[in-house]
Parts: C-alpha cells; structure tokens; sequence
C-alpha cells in the first residue's frame, strides 16, 4: 500500500494492524487509539497530515515509522490545509458573521454539566438560513443524530484533539414541535425488572469515560447483547442523548438516581 499526507488513519490499519503501535509510538496523544471504541471514531476522519497536527509532529515521522512495514510512500502529494471527513454542504457557502451565532459549551463540560437543553434552546430559536457554530471539545454525533432526524443540516470540522466546530442549519424541512427525548424516571418496577435478570445482567461503567464514549461504548454493548440479557449501567449523568436511541433500537430502560453524580441505568430488550 501506498501512503500519503492525505491517507486516513483507517486505511492504514486495516492494511497492516501492526501499524497502530506504530503510530502510538510516534506521540503519546495517539495513545487513544488503543481505545477500540476512540480507535473507530477518529481513525475514519483523520489523516496522516492531520493527526500529524494532533500529535505535534511531522508527516515525515508517520514515513518514517510505517516505511519498515512495508509501506509505500508518496512525498509528492501535497497535505490538505483542513481535514474534511465530508464536502463542505451548501448552506456553509452562504455562512456569513450576520446569520451564524457561537455557543462554545467546553466550560460547561468541564464542569461536568449536560449542554444538551442549552444547545436545544438554541437550536430551536434558529431561523431558515441561519446557522449555529458549536464549539466542542469532540464531535457530538448523538446529538447530530438528534437534529439531523428533525430536519436539520450539519457540518463539523474537527480542528484538533480537542477543538472541533460543528455548524447546524435549519432547514424548511424541520419537523415542527419535534418531541424532546423523554426520561422515564420511573424506579416503580426497578427491582422487579432486576429481579426477573437476576444472574443475566451484563455490568458496564463509564462514570470515567472522556465524552462521547459512555453512549458509544453503550451502544456497542447493546450491539453484542443477547436477547435474553439485560445491560447494567453505572454512569454519572442521565445520557440524554442515547434515550432516543434505545427507543429507536427498540430497547426499554429504567433510570435510578443515587446521587447528583451517579446514576444507574436499566437497559432491555422492549
């Protein structure tokens, strides 16, 4: 396989999986990709000349590193200056200073506080034509899984590890009063529910994941969950983005709050 600047990080570990130690070894800000989960999301959208900006590297160093795998190498092509996973779509052409507003969220995440209600109200109070820049630490693909449901553009540009710009546009095709996800509170039949997967409970805890890898990681459970399981949750929020989810998934859940930083979460087969 021949690589260069603008060869995706995925492609490069399917053709060789020894590759990632590799790469890890180039910085240790590519440690994350020893994370299957990390590995997945970032590797499809980043490039040898963008994560080579990641890390505080060079193009030369990821060269030098894969060559002895076996790699070609193409020092002819010239790197993009901006790394798009995706064409830039119509409405960023017509993005001025007049129609786009900035929410930057990072301080309230920080905090370890949930920007889904803030960046909803925002959202909502978007006209046609008009765009809103959210400033993030990560892409938030659940919640662009949300609007993009309801009707809305999206466009994101991941600028570093940890800067990404995510623009949302409002089209005329945005379904009106969309519901909100709703959160079943209920803890009624929590024991009962427990009861009846007692010994077939599969128990996961992503109080300490970075964001998004609690819903990711979830979700790649609930992938893998047999039929008859149930799976266990110890989280430090209510995951508001993954409730539309489940239900689409067609997953039934119940949601028990132990503190304000701890929340347990019930997830089964509707």
């Amino acid at each position: 396989m021949t690589i260069n600047a603008n060869t995706k990080i995925s492609a490069i570990l399917k053709h060789n999986p020894d590759a990632l130690e590799a790469i890890v070894s180039i910085s240790p800000k590519f440690n994350k990709l020893r994370n299957p989960l990390l590995r997945k999301l970032m590797a499809s959208r980043t490039t040898i000349s963008m994560a080579s900006k990641i890390g505080g590297c060079s193009v030369n160093d990821f060269f030098e590193k894969l060559q002895p795998l076996g790699f070609g190498i193409d020092k002819l092509v010239k790197p993009d200056t901006l790394i798009q996973s995706v064409p830039r779509p119509e409405f960023m052409k017509n993005m001025t200073p007049e129609n786009t507003s900035e929410l930057d969220v990072r301080a309230l995440l920080d905090e370890g506080k949930d920007p889904f209600n803030l960046i909803r109200e925002k959202t909502n109070q978007l006209h046609p034509n008009q765009i809103l820049k959210l400033i993030n630490s990560f892409e938030p693909l659940p919640l662009i899984q949300i609007l993009e449901k309801q009707g809305f553009q999206s466009y994101t540009e991941i600028i570093n590890d940890n800067l990404v710009h995510t623009y949302f546009s409002k089209s005329d095709k945005v379904i009106s009063n969309a519901a909100e996800p709703q959160i079943n509170k209920s803890t009624d039949d929590w024991d009962t529910i427990l009861h009846r997967y007692k010994e077939k409970l599969k128990i996961i805890d992503v109080r300490e994941l970075e964001m998004p890898l609690p819903m990711l990681t979830i979700l790649d459970e609930l992938d893998k969950l047999p039929d008859d399981l149930a799976l266990y949750v110890y989280h430090k929020r209510i995951p508001v983005f993954l409730l539309p989810e489940l239900q689409e998934r067609k997953f039934d859940y119940r949601i028990k709050e132990i503190s304000e930083s701890e929340v347990h979460l019930l997830i089964f087969k509707a």
